[in-house]
């Protein structure tokens, strides 16, 4: 009887054995199949980033021409009220000595 005791439970440590490498092969296609997943989550990550990247500069570019538009279109403005104040002058200096003209009797043909 010892030797079938002996058998059964040789039988019985073969039989955990595989059922534990069963599972632990299971498992270990589990953690690996879940680690392929990660890295495929990692790789559109990435490409999220490097998108995210790219409009990030098209968006400083944009903010920087649009900057600089601003500014020029500013110095044109600030360019015509000077030249329409030094213009506007110049006619009060013409009006002026026209009426100075009049008064004094050196006017236009008469």
């Amino acid at each position: 009887m010892a030797s079938i005791e002996k058998f059964l439970a040789k039988l019985e440590t073969e039989r955990v054995s595989q059922f534990g490498a069963l599972t632990a092969e299971a498992v270990m296609r589990d953690y690996e199949s879940m680690a392929k997943e990660i890295e495929a989550l990692g790789a559109e990550l990435i490409s999220a980033v490097k998108t995210f990247e790219a409009m990030t500069t098209d968006v400083q570019n944009t903010v920087r021409d649009t900057a600089e538009a601003y500014r020029q279109e500013g110095k044109k403005i600030f360019e015509r009220i000077e030249e329409c104040a030094v213009f506007t002058e110049d006619v009060r200096k013409s009006c002026k000595d026209v009426k100075r003209r009049i008064k004094e009797g050196n006017g236009v043909d008469q």
